[in-house]
């Protein structure tokens, strides 16, 4: 703990009487206007400074993939927003953020005890920073999601208002709770009820029963076979590809490491495990041209375990909140998620290969999701709360809810459900000048063709 000492016990009361004086600094309403960076780059130069350091015969995917929707280009621009936020106003208050809280990077997965839970799931940008920077990303998400899925500006608009009120009422419950009760609060199906989420149940339970398949065991069934040499990932180019003995040899040579920055028991047991092979994968939106393998593991028998090695590099907040690059990015992210997750993968640590940093993590926990784009007019409504709910969940662990009880109300709703839609408006013309960049020959995009 450092210099901490446990403080002076405060009334309650006077810790909410301390958030709504904040109100006196930025009022409700001063959360609706866009302000956009004064040094905003045009989208060309942002998105070749956002794939510095990255794979290089990659970026023409990445940009391929942010092509396909606003929503899509939205997943691949933290940086482009953080910039932007960076201009608006801010109570003061510091969060853990997630750092790219938008609808798609909500999910589901394991816990050590069987649960199926969800949460967000995504931190390769957690920083410490404004709370309202997630809540603002999150409903412009939302917002999106709807209109890719064509629900109408009215229910877009609605649905963002829904997040941000679902994000308060669920503040204002945590702020009622014992600290213990309020901490180790799990989005599992109970939470559905809570924020009134009911026409999602079904979306759940589907997305659910996916997610208990969704294991090591079978990604080993469909992407490995076993040889005269034993077990080897069966290659299926350019998602998955194999690896030079060399590249091979440095990530299982980083492994050691990585156990080290597990807590004991569980060093005890990934070390039952021995290496069979390593792949390369390519992953998601904003993630596409990192550094990310795959290293497949056997345990007891035939028994398969996948782990994901994944480059993790300085957050794209991180310049503007005047932060450091921390001394260790994967670090850096395993700390935001066991801190911001009720529950955290017992396999997550971080290790160095090769100079770069990385996390790693178990590949198919479990996990699943329900895809936002895809819902109806009253399933978005219920997504958002349900989003709004988790998000409030997971910034109470490091901001005390009963101060943002207090500065909290509903106007909020409002000003921040303009400020999504607006700054909706925004990503589609930076959506727009994207496609005008490839079109022009300005940037190379691959489009991938659907399965």
């Amino acid at each position: 703990m450092g210099d901490q000492v446990l403080g002076q016990w405060v009334e309650p009361r006077e810790v909410r009487a301390g958030g709504k004086a904040l109100r006196e600094r930025v009022g409700h309403a001063d959360h609706g206007p866009v302000r956009l960076a004064p040094d905003r780059p045009s989208i060309p130069d942002f998105v070749d400074a956002s794939n510095r350091g990255r794979v290089p015969e990659l970026v023409p995917l990445r940009i391929g993939r942010m092509l396909a929707s606003p929503f899509a280009f939205f997943r691949g621009s933290a940086g482009l927003m953080a910039a932007d936020l960076a201009s608006t106003p801010d109570i003061g208050l510091h969060a853990q953020l997630c750092g790219d809280a938008h609808a798609a990077n909500f999910g589901l997965y394991g816990t050590p005890d069987g649960q199926i839970v969800m949460d967000i799931n995504d931190f390769d940008e957690t920083v410490p920073g404004p709370w309202e920077w997630d809540l603002k990303r999150l409903a412009t998400s939302i917002v999106l999601a709807g209109r890719e899925g064509g629900v109408s500006d009215k229910g877009c608009r609605e649905a963002a208002e829904d997040v941000v009120r679902s994000y308060r009422r669920t503040i204002d419950h945590l702020a009622e709770q014992p600290f213990l009760d309020s901490w180790s609060a799990l989005g599992d199906e109970s939470i559905l009820t809570k924020a009134s989420a009911h026409a999602l149940e079904d979306d759940f339970a589907r997305a659910a029963k996916k997610a208990r398949k969704n294991t090591s065991a079978r990604v080993a069934a469909k992407w490995t076979q076993r040889g005269v040499d034993g077990w080897r990932f069966v290659t299926d180019p350019p998602v998955l590809t194999s690896v030079s003995d060399e590249v091979a040899a440095a990530v299982v040579g980083a492994l050691p490491a990585y156990v080290e920055t597990l807590r004991e028991s569980r060093r005890n047991l990934i070390m039952r495990y021995a290496v069979s092979d390593v792949a390369f994968r390519v992953v998601g939106t904003g993630s596409v041209g990192l550094r990310n393998y795959l290293v497949l593991l056997h345990g007891n028998g035939d028994e398969a375990l996948v782990l994901q090695v994944k480059e993790a590099q300085t957050s794209a907040l991180a310049v503007h909140l005047g932060l450091a690059p921390a001394k260790h990015e994967g670090k850096r992210v395993v700390h935001g998620a066991r801190l911001v997750q009720a529950e955290s993968d017992i396999l997550l640590g971080w290790t160095t290969v090769e100079g770069r940093h990385y996390i790693v993590r178990q590949f198919r926990n479990r996990k699943g999701e329900i895809d936002p784009t895809t819902l109806e007019r009253d399933h978005l409504d219920d997504y958002g709360r349900f989003a709004g709910a988790l998000l409030a969940r997971a910034h109470t662990r490091s901001v005390d809810p009963r101060l943002l009880s207090g500065y909290c109300g509903e106007d909020l709703d409002e000003a921040f459900a303009r400020f999504a839609v607006d700054y909706a408006d925004q990503t589609e013309r930076d959506h727009t000048d994207l496609q005008a960049a490839v079109d022009s020959g300005r940037l190379t995009a691959i489009i991938e063709e659907d399965d």
